[in-house]
């Protein structure tokens, strides 16, 4: 009677594949391994940095038989290897079929694959070189493992040496429940890799710039508690292709773990003050900004920036371009404030104790480290509509100043100029519609995401006040009629900046020829929905 086969459920690793291009944490995961009693294969470079670490590794070539040719595009792709990946430790007939082809079995792989996106991402790439880094054998000997997670461990990133490690050195071999994470993450990571691929080709043609089919490169970073309401999951995913300082990148120095919420206003408040060459800070309510300002110091753009609508302020959100410093902190711990969040690019240490320390908010403030603000941009805008989703160019690019026109009698002084300046890019960031009231660097008024744009230039106006007197008004689009004029004119407003091409455009210039009110037409809108 035949004998029924033993289910092995976490066989011992005795052998593994190494094959990385990212050599981060290799020498130490190697030497463990070593340690662990592990037989270790490898190719190219990868062999030799094993080498050159002490660690024992003998060369795939020469276990194949077969050398590495075409300038390295041949080296593992043999049934040699994948026969030792893909063999059922539990099926009587693969297990006799490697031993009788003189097949070793690999219980684990580790390999990561040629930066094809960090290759794509410089300025002066050729579509060869480009060609040349997109992997063949580091996807097939992925996924193979991936398949075969019942009995292969596969590790795609060093982040997942330690866990790997750990449990080999403990019981020689890894639990299921790691090898189906890791499989989860490996077929991730190729999904993403193959969709960069796509995306670079879509763009080299210049008459079809949209990839047919388009799957974002997404790795999940938190569960949060809740989403925008107590009933509702979220979590937060973090763009694997994104360059550049963002809130994904901040590292959190205090408080309770970011809320959906959270994210979305220290996104905006971030957005702000990023592209300021002098201190600034953004004071954000529900993603639009209800106060911000620039200084001749932080402390300065912070005071006036909470000065723009001090009720609102109330549990805001604070973005700054600059390390807190003592003073800053010093004015955020007055009595009668409370912040929800701040992110910057760093805290002094004395800052950072007297924000932990000191304001009755202290245990719960979010305090963001964002490090140095660099200038890369986001390509690309993405919003989801049920059913799908829409992609746009972000709106991220200045201005060209040499388009602008004063289509006015009343010319804007210098002073206005600069006014009008600060109000075009608060208005670009608000909601629309939007109207902001601006004067010396400092957010006045805002009103946003009115269904009239005459209802949001009286929110604007009723938020500053007497302040509005003598002040520059922005919006993100064009008058179609005067009535907008005719109440900023009542209020003071001296100039004013907006993109024009309203069929209504005479009328609203003949409004603030009547009113001396000087006004200059962009020819871009920024209008956010």
């Amino acid at each position: 009677m035949q004998a029924t086969p033993v289910k092995i459920t976490s066989p011992t690793i005795k052998r593994a594949l190494i094959s990385v291009s990212d050599k981060a944490g290799l020498a130490d995961f190697g030497k463990g391994l070593a340690a662990a009693g592990v037989e270790m294969y490898s190719t190219g470079g990868t062999r030799k940095a094993l080498e050159d670490a002490g660690v024992p590794v003998k060369d795939v070539s020469e276990y194949t038989g077969f050398p590495e040719m075409m300038d390295g595009r041949l080296k593992t792709l043999h049934p040699k290897v994948f026969g030792g990946i893909l063999c059922r430790h539990d099926n009587e007939s693969d297990m006799s079929a490697i031993a009788e082809h003189g097949i070793l079995s690999f219980e684990l792989v580790v390999v990561n694959l040629y930066p094809f996106q960090a290759t794509v991402a410089k300025p002066d790439v050729t579509k060869a070189e480009a060609i040349e880094k997109i992997d063949i054998g580091g996807p097939s000997l992925v996924r193979a493992a991936a398949k075969n997670q019942a009995f292969t461990t596969i590790a795609t990133d060093p982040r997942q040496y330690d866990a790997i490690l750990e449990q080999v050195q403990d019981g020689g071999a890894t639990t299921p429940e790691l090898r189906t994470q890791l499989a989860s993450e490996a077929f991730a990571h190729t999904a993403g890799y193959d969709q960069a691929i796509a995306a670079y080709h879509a763009g080299q043609n210049v008459e079809d710039t949209w990839p047919a089919t388009l799957r974002p490169n997404l790795e999940r970073r938190a569960v949060m508690r809740y989403g925008e309401n107590p009933h509702m999951r979220a979590a937060i995913y973090a763009d694997l292709d994104a360059e550049g300082t963002t809130v994904l990148s901040a590292e959190q120095l205090n408080g309770k773990g970011l809320s959906y919420n959270n994210y979305l206003d220290l996104d905006s408040a971030f957005e702000i003050v990023r592209y300021f060459d002098i201190p600034a800070c953004s004071v954000i309510k529900h993603t639009n900004p209800c106060g911000a300002a620039t200084g001749a110091t932080l402390v300065d753009a912070v005071r006036r920036g909470m000065a723009g609508d001090p009720l609102s302020a109330f549990g805001s959100v604070l973005g700054m371009n600059q390390v807190v410093d003592v003073a800053t902190a010093e004015l955020l711990s007055e009595p009668g404030l409370f912040i929800e969040a701040i992110i910057a690019p760093d805290f002094e240490p004395e800052a950072l104790e007297i924000l932990t320390t000191r304001p009755k908010w202290k245990k719960n403030v979010r305090l963001m480290k964002a490090g140095t603000i660099d200038a890369q941009q986001p390509r690309w805008s993405f919003r989801s509509v049920h059913g799908g989703m829409l992609v746009q160019e972000a709106d991220v690019l200045p201005d060209n100043e040499a388009d602008w026109k004063v289509v006015t009698e009343t010319k804007p002084t210098d002073e206005q100029m600069a006014d009008l300046r600060f109000a075009w890019s608060m208005g670009r960031v608000v909601k629309s519609n939007a109207i902001v009231l601006c004067k010396d660097g400092q957010l006045l008024g805002a009103g946003a995401g009115q269904m009239s744009r005459v209802d949001s230039t009286e929110i604007a106006i009723k938020k500053a006040g007497d302040r509005a007197t003598g002040s520059a008004l922005g919006s993100d689009a064009f008058f179609p009629f005067p009535d907008a004029i005719e109440a900023a004119a009542a209020a003071g407003v001296t100039a004013i900046i907006q993109p024009g091409g309203s069929r209504g455009d005479e009328a609203v210039i003949a409004a603030c020829d009547e009113h001396k009110i000087a006004m200059v037409f962009t020819g871009c809108r920024h209008f956010r929905h």
